[in-house]
Order: structure tokens, then C-alpha cells, then sequence
């Protein structure tokens, strides 16, 4: 028996089990008769989750090479941060934003390097 191709059966049932449990939770707004709505805190709080996530996720990717703080100026990404935090405070576009840091990242990777 060639174990590589074969799917255990309890695997098969975790990954349905995990599916309706997906779509049970995802749909249960919709499954509902009656009128539901977030508490005033909650709502408050939806509006801080866009930022928050993408702090979690962009910054470190910003400031840190493998788990360690840039250790040096010859680093594209600072720049690219600077660019885009210029665009922002001249414009406030965030198309711009990307554009700005790219335009400055790319040179400075591809061709010095950094």
C-alpha cells in the first residue's frame, strides 16, 4: 500500500468536520430570523481591526530582517518607508503611498543591491 497517496479517513473527517463548522459560523447572520446588531463597543472597536491587522502584519516586514531589528542605512525598505510616509503627508492617497514606496524600493533592490 502506498502510504504517500492514500488519505486517512479521520483526516477526511476533520476537514469536513472543519468546513461545516466554517460555514456554520460564517452564515449564522444569515441563518437567523431575527434582527441582530453589534453592541455600540464592538462597532467601535470593527473600526481600529483594518489598522490593527495591517500594523501586525506590515511593520514587522518593515523594520525587521529575520527576526532582527535593520542593523543598517542600506536597507531599500527604509527609504521605501519614508517615500510612502511623504506621499501621505503631501496627499493622503494610499495608491500613491505604494507607488511612492516602490518607486524608491525597486531601484535601490534590484539595482544597488540593498
Amino acid at each position: 500500500m502506498n502510504t504517500a497517496a492514500s488519505t486517512d479517513w479521520w483526516t477526511v473527517i476533520t476537514i469536513i468536520g472543519m468546513a461545516l463548522v466554517t460555514v456554520v459560523t460564517r452564515s449564522f447572520f444569515f441563518i437567523s430570523s431575527k434582527r441582530w446588531s453589534l453592541p455600540a463597543w464592538a462597532e467601535r472597536g470593527l473600526h481600529y481591526a483594518p489598522i490593527a491587522a495591517l500594523a501586525a502584519v506590515i511593520i514587522p516586514e518593515m523594520v525587521m530582517t529575520q527576526g532582527q531589528l535593520i542593523g543598517s542605512i542600506k536597507d531599500a525598505r527604509i527609504y521605501a518607508v519614508a517615500a510612502g510616509l511623504a506621499w501621505f503627508y503631501w496627499r493622503r492617497g494610499m495608491f500613491g503611498i505604494i507607488v511612492a514606496g516602490m518607486a524608491v524600493y525597486l531601484p535601490l533592490h534590484i539595482v544597488l543591491g540593498w
